[in-house]
């Protein structure tokens, strides 16, 4: 029964019909029980196809899925290791990061220690004060002191380089009034460098003990002596490089003598040097040589002399250590301390010192223009 079903069933496709209804009229004439049984197996086939067919249907629909998910799996394969990959890259680059940062904030630290470039010296100006504003008010301060003290001078008694450059030796740790006041004596008994050379020791402490740490100031102005006798020919030398040689003599000394023996500009940095032109910002510098370096720089070489003579004097008579005379500086517009001292003009008249309040100033024997300018020539030793 099973053969005859699977051979209708096909012809049924095959045949689209005819022998379709050659089977039914036999089927009738066979009698209706198989009539019966045809019918169902006209239906099976019926029903079987569209279920084979729904099947087909269901697996062609699973089939792409399947292929469309495979793809997309792999996508997220990639995504995934993508984001794995992600994060090793970024902190591969912020590990990188650190360079270059480096790279831009080492040269702003290495411009800002060079100590060489005068910006960097004068550096320290009052409310940003540029360093075009600092050169024209130091100048305009210089000028100005050079109007008060247009008799500034070495403020030692000195006839020629040998004495200056002994007296100057001799004026560390004192005044130069006791410097002045011991010199006359000594000079008169040792004149030349040959004779202070060969000078009994003993006699030359006796001579300079009042001028303090006289046996140390002994064996500098005999040893300087010697070093001219045996290096120089008895001649005190016009160079910077040959006189720092010289036992004692240091740049600021070896200025002193350049500027006032030989005229050949020089800055003398001294303790009132020093104290004011970092009280005016000029620089805060502290190293004597770096301060001479900054303040030369504001300068035209050919004012650093006069330059040392009108801030010293001014230190001296004027802008005291402990209690600057504010009241009575000509040159209070200009001083960014202003205040630091005394501000009342009376009180502060009284603070004044040497010629500026009427009193003697340092030298025995000063220039015939400081005399001219109402200055007083100082007492010799022992004179009250």
């Amino acid at each position: 029964m099973s053969a005859e079903r699977d051979s209708a069933v096909g012809e049924q496709i095959s045949d689209g019909g005819r022998k379709t209804a050659k089977a039914a009229k036999t089927a009738a004439a066979g009698g209706s029980a198989s009539a019966k049984k045809a019918a169902p197996a006209r239906k099976a086939p019926a029903r079987k196809t569209p279920a084979k067919k729904a099947t087909a249907k269901k697996a062609t629909a699973k089939k792409p899925a399947a292929r469309k998910a495979a793809p997309a799996r792999e996508p997220a394969a990639k995504q995934a290791s993508a984001r794995k990959a992600a994060p090793a890259k970024s902190s591969a680059a912020l590990k990188k990061a650190p360079a270059p940062r480096k790279q831009v904030v080492a040269p702003k630290k290495a411009t800002a220690s060079v100590p060489a470039a005068p910006a960097r010296t004068v550096a320290a100006h009052p409310q940003g004060e540029s360093l075009t504003a600092l050169v024209r008010r130091a100048r305009r301060i210089n000028r100005e002191l050079a109007e008060v003290y247009p008799y500034a001078h070495p403020e030692l008694d000195f006839e020629n380089p040998f004495q200056l450059v002994v007296a100057t030796v001799l004026s560390a740790q004192t005044t130069d009034l006791r410097v002045n006041q011991t010199t006359p004596a000594l000079f008169a008994k040792y004149p030349t460098p040959e004779d202070l050379a060969a000078a009994d020791p003993e006699e030359v402490e006796e001579i300079l003990r009042p001028t303090g740490f006289f046996r140390a100031k002994t064996k500098s102005v005999i040893g300087l002596s010697k070093a001219l006798v045996e290096q120089f020919g008895g001649e005190v030398p016009g160079r910077l490089e040959d006189l720092v040689k010289l036992p004692g003599v240091g740049r600021k000394t070896a200025f002193v003598v350049l500027g006032n023996a030989f005229g050949r500009p020089g800055i003398t940095v001294d303790t009132h040097f020093q104290r004011l032109v970092r009280r005016w910002k000029w620089t805060d510098e502290t190293d004597p040589d770096k301060i001479e370096a900054a303040v030369g720089a504001l300068f035209p070489k050919s004012d650093w002399t006069d330059l040392s003579h009108h801030v010293i004097w001014h230190g001296r008579r004027i802008c005291h250590a402990r209690k600057p005379a504010c009241g009575a500086c000509p040159i209070a517009p200009l001083c960014p301390a202003y205040g630091e001292g005394e501000t009342d003009p009376e009180k502060a008249e009284k603070l004044l010192k040497y010629e500026k309040a009427g009193r003697p100033g340092q030298r025995l024997r000063p220039p015939q223009a400081y005399l001219d300018a109402g200055g007083r020539a100082a007492p010799p030793l022992g004179a009250g």
